[in-house]
C-alpha cells in the first residue's frame, strides 16, 4: 500500500480531502485535511435530482485545488468516492467525465449500502468495542445505518433523510411536523433490523451536536469517543431545530459554519434517537473517509485489524518509542505483577490491558525531553491516543504514565477528571504496578527473576544482585499494605 494515500469524499453538502500516512504495516495517522462546503446538491431536490451548474462548478473548483494539494504532498494513491448527490443525479456523468478529463481524478459513485458499510468499518475498528451498536451517519442527502454486533457488520442501509434534502423539502417552509412524519416513515422501513440501544454517531451534524453537549468542565478535548445519555440531552438537541433565530443558535454554541444545517441535523438525529429508543450515543470522529482508507489498508484481513492490535498505540510507538524492546519487557512484567497482586488490588481484568498499554507507551515522552518524559508522554497520550479507547480509558492510561515513578495521584488531577471517574485507588494501583515493573527492567534487558506474594510480602527472587532495582523500589510510594523484598538465591 502507498505510504501516503489521499481520500476524497464528495458529499451532498461538503467535499472533504484527507491524507493518511503509514508509519508501519497497519499503523497510520492523518497528516492533512481540508473541507469545502461546495454543496453540490443545492437545488437538486427541487429539480428532479439534476445537478445544477453553479454547484457543479463550485465542486469542480474545489477538486481542482484538492488535486494540487495531493500533488504537493506526493500522495501515491488517490481514492475518490461520491455519495448521495451524485448517485441520485441523472446527469452525474457530465460532472464525473469532466473531472476525469481535466483533473485526472476518477470518481467512484457508491450506493447507500456501500456508504453505510464504510462508516461501519471505521466505527468497528476505531471506536472502543461495543457488544451491540448502530452506526448513524447523517449526510446532506441521506442517512446511513449499520448494525454492529461483537465486531461484525450485520446490516447496512441508507435512507433519504439528509440535511439538505430536509431543508429544501420541509424546513425552508418551516414544516417541522411534515419533516418529522417523513423521517419516521423512512425509519419504519428498517427499525426492526436495528435491535440495539446504543448509537455510534458519524458525520458533521452529529459532531456539531456533540460539541454543544460537552460540559464546560469536561477534561478530554477530543470529540472522538465522547459519549452521553440520550434521556439527559434529548431536550437540548430538540431545542436546536425548534430555534430558527441564528443569534439564538449561536448563543447555544452552534458554530458559524453549521448554522445553515444544524436545525435539519438536530431534527433528523432527535427523531432517530426517539424512534429507535436509543439510550446512549458515542460520537465518532471517524467516518466514511476512514472507512474507505481502512478497506484499502485491511483489504487482505477482512477489513479488520488483527486481534489485540491498536493503530494509535502502534503509531505512537513508531514515532516516539526509543526503548521499544525494553517497554515490551516492562509490559510483560506488568501483566505478571498484575496477576501476582490480584488478591490485593481486586481490579477487573480489563485494567490489565490498560496497564499493558501504559507500559508500552511509558517512554514516548523521551524524544521531546528526557527529564520531562512522564509529563510529555501524558500530553501525547491525551492528545493522540484516540482510536479504540473510551475517554475514561484514555485518561487512565495517560495518568498511569504520568505518575509512574514515586508519586501517587494528586488531588488536583483527581478533581479535574471527576466527570469521568473518581476512583483514586484504581489509578494509584495501576501507576504503582507500572512503576514496580519499570524498576524490574532497570537494565533495559531481561533479568532472571521470579515474583511471589507470600505472608503479606512481595518477594522478588533472583540469582543476580539487582542492585539498581533495589534502589528504585526504595523510592516508590506503595499504596498497598505489604513489603517488597528483593531476595538473591
Amino acid at each position: 500500500m502507498a505510504k501516503r494515500t489521499a481520500v476524497i469524499d464528495i458529499g451532498s453538502n461538503s467535499l472533504r480531502l484527507a491524507v493518511y500516512e503509514k508509519t508501519s504495516r497497519f499503523a497510520f495517522h492523518l497528516i492533512y485535511e481540508s473541507r469545502s462546503k461546495a454543496r453540490i446538491s443545492e437545488g437538486t431536490y427541487l429539480n428532479d435530482g439534476y445537478l445544477q451548474e453553479i454547484p457543479m462548478q463550485r465542486a469542480f473548483e474545489t477538486l481542482k485545488e484538492f488535486s494540487k494539494i495531493i500533488k504537493n504532498l506526493k500522495c501515491k494513491k488517490t481514492l475518490c468516492i461520491a455519495t448521495s448527490a451524485l448517485r441520485d443525479a441523472p446527469n452525474r456523468s457530465v460532472f464525473i467525465n469532466r473531472v476525469k478529463k481535466e483533473l485526472s481524478i476518477s470518481i467512484k459513485t457508491i450506493d447507500g449500502e456501500k456508504e453505510a458499510y464504510f462508516g461501519a468499518v471505521a466505527a468497528n475498528n476505531l471506536i472502543y468495542k461495543q457488544k451491540c451498536a448502530i452506526t448513524v451517519d447523517i449526510g446532506g442527502g441521506s442517512t446511513e445505518f449499520a448494525l454492529l454486533r461483537d465486531g461484525e457488520i450485520l446490516f447496512t442501509h441508507s435512507l433519504k433523510i439528509g440535511t439538505i434534502r430536509i431543508k429544501e423539502l420541509f424546513l425552508n417552509k418551516e414544516d417541522i411536523k411534515g419533516a418529522k412524519k417523513y423521517i419516521e416513515e423512512e425509519l419504519s422501513k428498517i427499525a426492526s433490523n436495528l435491535p440495539c440501544d446504543t448509537v455510534i454517531g458519524i458525520g458533521g451534524s452529529i459532531r456539531a451536536i456533540s460539541k454543544i453537549l460537552i460540559p464546560k468542565n469536561y477534561p478530554i478535548y477530543t470529540l472522538h469517543s465522547f459519549e452521553y445519555e440520550t434521556q439527559k440531552n434529548l431536550k437540548k438537541i430538540k431545542k436546536l431545530y425548534q430555534t430558527s433565530n441564528p443569534k439564538e443558535l449561536r448563543k447555544m454554541g452552534v458554530k458559524k459554519d453549521r448554522l445553515d444545517t444544524i436545525r435539519e441535523g438536530a431534527l433528523i438525529f432527535s427523531t432517530i434517537l426517539e424512534y429507535l429508543q436509543i439510550k446512549k450515543v458515542i460520537t465518532s470522529g471517524a467516518g466514511v473517509r476512514e472507512g474507505v482508507y481502512l478497506c484499502d489498508l485491511l483489504r487482505n484481513s477482512n477489513h479488520k485489524f488483527p486481534a489485540n492490535f491498536n493503530p494509535d498505540v502502534r503509531n505512537l510507538r513508531d514515532k516516539f518509542a526509543y526503548f521499544e524492546k525494553a517497554d515490551n519487557l516492562t509490559a510483560k512484567i506488568a501483566r505478571k505483577v498484575f496477576d501476582t497482586l490480584k488478591s490485593i488490588h481486586l481490579l477487573h481484568s480489563k485494567y490489565k490491558e490498560l496497564l499493558t498499554v501504559s507500559a508500552k507507551l511509558s517512554s514516548i515522552g523521551i524524544p521531546i525531553n528526557f527529564f520531562s518524559n512522564n509529563k510529555n508522554a501524558y500530553y501525547i497520550i491525551l492528545n493522540s491516543l484516540n482510536y479504540g479507547f473510551s475517554h475514561k480509558e484514555k485518561a487512565i492510561i495517560a495518568l498511569t504514565v504520568k505518575y509512574q515513578g514515586k508519586k501517587l495521584l494528586s488531588k488536583e488531577d483527581l478533581e479535574f477528571y471527576a466527570p469521568l471517574f473518581s476512583d483514586k485507588d484504581t489509578l494509584n494501583s495501576l501507576s504503582f504496578m507500572l512503576s514496580l515493573s519499570k524498576c524490574l527492567t532497570k537494565t533495559l534487558q531481561k533479568e532472571d527473576f521470579d515474583i511471589q506474594l507470600k505472608d503479606n510480602k512481595m518477594q522478588i527472587i533472583s540469582k543476580n544482585e539487582l542492585y539498581l532495582t533495589k534502589e528504585c523500589l526504595q523510592k516508590l510510594e506503595n499504596p498497598f499494605d505489604f513489603e517488597i523484598e528483593v531476595k538473591k538465591v
